[in-house]
């Protein structure tokens, strides 16, 4: 019998199944399921540490070209190369052998060795360039002061021969004999000596307090500003630096100069006192200085080539690694039998894929021209098995929306189908503006046209947009025909056909003066599309749309709960649970069509009825309701809405007040009734030891009957059987596959009732606050209308009526700030704002009624998956 083909309507049938592979071929088999993407494989070694797994070695190689390979991205931005990115899309990259990744990390090794000795050369020769630069600055500095104080020696000399004292402070001699900063060339004669170097500018000021304070004022210090910052080498950053030349008496205070000097992180340089000398150094320093500058540049172009070649390849290495690593993860998840050389997996897959899988297998054996191939064997297990629910470009936002909420348990309804059609449309009824919605429309189909470029695009804020580009495109349609509904078009009507309504004009009539409207001869005639033009701008134009629109918010929320409450019936019959169909379906809709069925039966009839041709005033609704529980029996001759109305009444709340003890009851009674039923003729409870209830996913495949031995596998079939026999492994479901569920739970009727007084109290609860919920259309779709109003009425209602070139410059004025107002403030604000509701709306109006969310959502081996949701790896695809 062929499987049941796989539609969105229900999670896709699954299969747990058991692989056995050589272990020749078991990164090959990987890898082509890897890129098959339908397998979730099970961990086996669970009990493992990440150190005791077989392919630790392997994956601990991958993690260190991977590094390799990082270092070389790291110094390719440091160096300002662009990196060619790869598209996975467009360039399938084929899986590497052993050799190649053996190549691979050879090369990734030698290069990092290359460039990283290219690196420290070249850090060598900035240091030194920056030295030499240093000292040439402070040669020129220092070479200026020397040659600007040659006017004061005799008076130096004359002031220092009177005063025996080498320790007498030098700044008063200066202070007392030179009116200007000169100081001798030769210091011979007068035991002053000097310290020269560069210091970082914002640290001199600090040096100068400490030296004052170390030295007591016994030294003279000139500085000079270096015009050009200086580019520190360690970080590659400027800093501004200044030169700076200390004279003292005595070689200990020189000493203690220098040792202040290094401690603040400054640099001292070697100048010599006479002229010819220190201009053979300048000479010397430039020389030096060309020649490093020279070995510099070369150093930089050998670096810049060697990486603009492997910024050619780096994308599609760093892919290749994270395959490799993704594929090793993987194969320490399956259990090996060092013996038999046997790798044995376990693992989740769709029913309807098995052919394929097992079709991959065999390629990856003929490849490898094994004789033994694969096994695959599909087995029964009572574990819940994960919801996989097919998705294609159109429905995947819509699916990502429910997925947000839940997932849904495995076979359920799938809630995004109608979430496909009711999201966007209940965000229309709030969005209804046919001018917003065309902007909407406009940018959704330009999203779709322009796909493969915008892919693209990394800024974070469009790409959210961009990935719910066909929930934008189903919104704006929506809100297109709401928009004509609504005769709305930024907050104007449209005149598309004759009115139903012309004006009563008096034949006194005076500026000022209320006109009524009357019904256009002949009366028959209704206007045949939407909304009305004529009741635009009339005084009771907001009290018709709010009545009209609260009653439609009413009717559109009893149709939508209703049927997410037939779901619940399809759920049931689907799970063969009729104490589910009778006990929650059955009495919860008589329930709800009792009391909201029959007041939307009400707004309907009342809107039939001609109330000011019978002579009446239409009643209220609201009060009817209100009454109706408060009153039973009871209708005011006034706001009667038809006749025997109080005897329905009272009807259908006993019907409705008469379900509340089946909701409560029945399931409960039904359930112990199955369980006491099941006791009487000798079943165990499921959670008893029997192994003819239990299978287990490891069991013997000999038990059930089936032989795995066919053509030639029974070699590898018998080392996989026996070692799963030898494997002990504990029955519970993993992850998230466990604790779901009445099958794997012993049955408790205390338990299953509170559970279900819960329920009814919620129900019951429920149906009052959702249906009001509903009004949120109302509300919403109001605000958004009066907003479109006060925007137009505060920009294009002034500038219209202006005149003359100045009133057309004006008008091109205001009105692109009104349509930035009305993109930013009505389309994108207002537009989240009803997403979110109508979000709302879905996630707990509608889906509490049916979808239980008690499923784990199937997550398979696809190394496209691995590449889309990799954040370490986006930066190297396009």
């Amino acid at each position: 019998m062929a499987p049941k083909p796989d539609t969105p309507f229900r999670s896709a049938d699954m299969s747990m199944v058991q692989l056995y592979i050589s272990n020749e071929i078991g990164r090959e088999v990987v890898n082509a399921l890897g890129e098959l993407g339908l397998v979730q494989f099970r961990d086996l070694n669970a009990d493992l540490t990440a150190f005791q797994r077989v392919f630790t070695q392997e994956i601990r190689r991958l993690d260190n070209i991977e590094r390799q390979l990082r270092y070389f991205h790291a110094q390719m931005e440091k160096a300002g190369i662009p990196l060619r990115k790869i598209d996975p899309d467009e360039n399938r990259l084929q899986p590497p052998t052993t050799a190649e990744i053996d190549e691979l990390a050879e090369r990734s090794q030698s290069l990092e060795q290359r460039i990283s000795s290219l690196n420290e050369s070249y850090e060598t020769l900035k240091k030194r360039e920056q030295e030499l630069t240093e000292w040439r600055w402070v040669l020129r500095e220092a070479g200026g002061f020397f040659d600007r104080a040659h006017g004061s020696v005799d008076e130096i000399r004359a002031s220092t021969d009177g005063n025996p004292d080498d320790d007498a402070p030098l700044l008063h001699d200066v202070e007392q004999h030179i009116t200007a900063p000169e100081v001798e060339r030769s210091f011979s004669g007068m035991n002053i000596g000097f310290v020269a170097g560069v210091i970082a500018r914002d640290r001199v000021a600090a040096f100068e307090r400490i030296l004052w304070r170390t030295l007591r004022g016994n030294l003279y210090m000139n500085q000079a500003e270096i015009p050009e910052p200086l580019i520190d080498p360690t970080n590659n950053e400027p800093v501004t630096k200044n030169v700076f030349v200390i004279f003292a008496h005595g070689k200990e205070i020189l000493a203690k100069i220098r040792r202040i000097s290094e401690s603040m992180g400054a640099n001292i340089y070697n100048v010599d006192e006479n002229s010819d000398l220190r201009r053979d150094q300048v000479h010397e320093v430039n020389a030096r200085l060309h020649d490093v500058q020279s070995v510099l540049r070369n150093t930089q172009q050998t670096l810049d080539a060697e990486l603009t070649q492997i910024s050619r390849s780096l994308a599609a290495w760093m892919i290749l690694v994270a395959k490799e690593k993704a594929v090793y993860n993987t194969l320490n998840l399956f259990s090996y039998d060092r013996a038999r050389r046997t790798l044995i997996a376990e693992g989740w897959c769709p029913t309807n894929d098995l052919p394929r899988i097992r079709a991959t297998l065999q390629d990856v054996t003929n490849r490898a021209g094994l004789s033994v191939p694969s096994i695959i064997n599909e087995i029964r297990t009572n574990k819940k098995p994960p919801t996989y629910l097919k998705t294609n470009k159109f429905t995947e936002a819509f699916q990502t929306i429910v997925n947000a909420y839940g997932t849904a348990t495995y076979q359920e309804v799938n809630p995004a189908i109608p979430v496909i059609v009711t999201f966007p449309f209940l965000f229309a009824v709030m969005f209804g503006d046919l001018g917003h919605a065309l902007i909407m429309l406009c940018a959704a189909l330009a999203m779709i046209y322009w796909e493969k470029p915008l892919k693209k695009v990394t800024f974070e804020l469009f790409a959210m947009v961009y990935y719910g580009r066909y929930i934008a495109l189903v919104m704006a349609i929506f809100s297109v025909y709401t928009g004509l509904i609504y005769n709305d078009i930024f907050s104007k009507s449209m005149t598309l056909f004759k009115s139903q309504w012309e004006w009563d004009v008096p034949p006194d009539y005076r500026p000022g003066m209320t006109v009524a409207a009357k019904l256009r001869e002949p009366t028959g005639y209704r206007y045949p599309f939407g909304l009305d033009w004529r009741w635009h701008g009339t005084e009771n134009d907001l009290l018709f749309t709010n009545s009209y629109k609260m009653k439609m918010s009413i009717i559109l929320g009893w149709a939508h709960m209703t049927y997410s409450l037939c779901f619940s019936y399809i759920n049931a019959k689907h799970f063969k649970k009729p104490y589910d169909i009778w006990g929650n379906f059955v009495p919860g809709m008589i329930f709800f069509q009792a009391i909201f069925g029959y007041l939307v039966i009400c707004i309907v009839y009342k809107w039939t009825v001609d109330w000011f041709a019978i002579g009446k005033q239409p009643p209220g609704l609201l009060n009817m309701l209100i009454y109706m529980f408060l009153q039973p029996g009871y209708v005011d001759p006034n706001e009667q809405l038809y006749p025997g109305q109080r005897y329905v009444q009272v009807f259908l709340l006993l019907l409705a007040f008469a379900q509340v003890p089946v909701l409560l009851l029945l399931k409960p009674l039904w359930l112990r009734w199955e369980h006491n039923r099941a006791r009487s003729k000798g079943y165990r409870e499921i959670g008893e030891r029997d192994a003819r209830v239990v299978v287990h996913a490891l069991d013997d495949e000999e038990e059930e009957g089936e032989s795995s031995h066919v053509n030639g596998r029974q070699s590898l079939g018998e080392a996989g059987a026996m070692i799963a026999q030898d494997l002990d492994r504990d029955d519970e479901d993993e992850g998230h596959g466990g604790g779901h569920g009445e099958h794997g739970e012993e049955f408790d009727f205390g338990e299953v009732m509170i559970h279900q007084v819960i329920h009814t109290i919620e129900f019951c609860l429920n149906c009052v606050s959702h249906t009001a919920s509903y009004l949120r259309l109302w509300a919403l779709s109001l605000a958004h209308q009066q907003l479109s109003a006060v925007l137009w009425s505060m920009t294009m209602g002034p500038a219209l009526k202006m005149t003359g070139i100045g009133g057309a410059i004006f008008l091109v004025i205001v009105f692109a700030a009104f349509f930035l107002l009305s993109c930013i403030i009505l389309i994108i604000m207002e537009g989240v704002s009803a997403m979110l509701h109508s979000l709302r709306l879905a996630w707990v109006e509608s889906f509490s009624k049916f979808a239980e969310f008690a499923g784990w959502p199937f997550a398979p081996f696809s190394f496209k998956t691995l590449l889309e949701e990799a954040e370490d790896l986006r930066e190297y695809i396009g």
